[in-house]
């Protein structure tokens, strides 16, 4: 989506999760000046690489499952945490939308496998951003759920998945097949607050069902 479509719903998400916009900003002058050096790509560019099925891969437990029953179609879209278990199974994601929590070395594998990876800058990665932003050797493009600028891209999202989802749908895909998604059951993760995490994928279900030609 355009950002004057995401703009109204990124200011719902800041009320309602407590954030402060001012700190998703600092987040990107960090991971601009972090990826200096980086093989940096735009949204377009790796829009030209997207066909018209995309198969979207979130973390949830069934993943597995969901590969086995539905299998990948098209271009794979997969969330940052979930990379490992993709290329458990034996599948390279064509791009990575992360903001680098998780399993960052899938990541950084998947990547110099020629994934485009796609990083996010939000008030509460900035550690993470200068620890691991600038490992990825493929073709990285810079994200923010902020104002966008020349090199750094907003296409709507929240979450590592629903992001996906948006790059999808605004790039015109004609088919967005989701794997590894549940909205009330998530994969429990070190260090993370279980109830926020709720909520965070509440926003991502509203987000998702808001978009044309998800299945």
């Amino acid at each position: 989506m355009d950002f004057s479509e995401w703009e109204p719903i990124y200011g719902d998400i800041l009320r309602d999760m407590g954030y402060d916009r001012s700190e998703d900003e600092n987040s990107v002058r960090v991971l601009k000046a972090v990826t200096l050096n980086s093989d940096l790509i735009s949204g377009d560019d790796a829009a030209e690489t997207m066909q018209e099925t995309v198969t979207v891969v979130g973390n949830a437990p069934c993943l597995e499952d969901d590969i086995a029953s539905k299998g990948v179609k098209g271009t794979v879209l997969c969330a940052g945490s979930a990379v490992g278990r993709l290329m458990d199974s034996g599948i390279v994601p064509d791009m990575v939308f992360t903001d680098l929590d998780g399993d960052i070395e899938p990541q950084i594998r998947a990547s110099s496998e020629g994934a485009i990876t796609f990083i996010h800058a939000h008030g509460g990665n900035q550690d993470l951003i200068t620890a691991y932003a600038g490992s990825f050797k493929g073709p990285v493009v810079l994200t923010t759920q902020s104002v966008p600028d020349l090199v750094v891209f907003d296409y709507g999202g929240f979450t590592d998945g629903d992001r996906a989802v948006c790059f999808a749908d605004h790039f015109g895909a004609r088919e967005i097949r989701l794997l590894g998604f549940d909205y009330d059951h998530p994969m429990p993760k070190e260090g993370s607050d279980p109830q926020i995490k709720l909520r965070k994928l509440s926003w991502a279900k509203k987000i998702i069902s808001s978009r044309r030609n998800v299945v």
